[in-house]
């Protein structure tokens, strides 16, 4: 009898897409008002988010209205990096006292989901 090689198989990370897929409907589950925007199609094939005005706006924006909080969030797979025009929006709301958090998915997954089923009492 001969016998093969097993190679462990690596467990699929989520995409960034499929994280904040995730983190969206947890937090409306939990009584968050959310806005996210989506990507389109161009006629061309290629994907981008339709805007007007600067580029780099955060991805996340979640308000609990009954606790009174909210939060700007943007989300990062590693390897990417905080982008200069999302540091210049992150810089600019900080600016006027809005504190915009990287989350980086999957790894803060679980955290972030305990914090916006605890209504922003955890940070992570």
């Amino acid at each position: 009898m001969t016998t093969r090689a097993v190679w462990p198989v690596a467990a699929i990370r989520p995409s960034e897409a499929q994280c904040e897929d995730t983190i969206v409907a947890a937090a409306i589950l939990h009584g968050w008002h959310v806005h996210a925007e989506r990507a389109a199609q161009r006629q061309s094939g290629k994907w981008a988010t339709p805007i007007k005005g600067h580029a780099g706006w955060p991805d996340l924006v979640l308000v609990h209205p009954y606790h009174r909080v909210m939060i700007v969030a943007e989300l990062k797979r590693k390897p990417n990096r905080v982008e200069p025009a999302q540091k210049a929006w992150h810089a600019a709301l900080a600016t006027v006292g809005i504190d915009v958090q990287v989350w980086w998915v999957p790894e803060q997954m679980p955290t972030i989901l305990a914090l916006l089923a605890n209504a922003g009492d955890v940070t992570p």
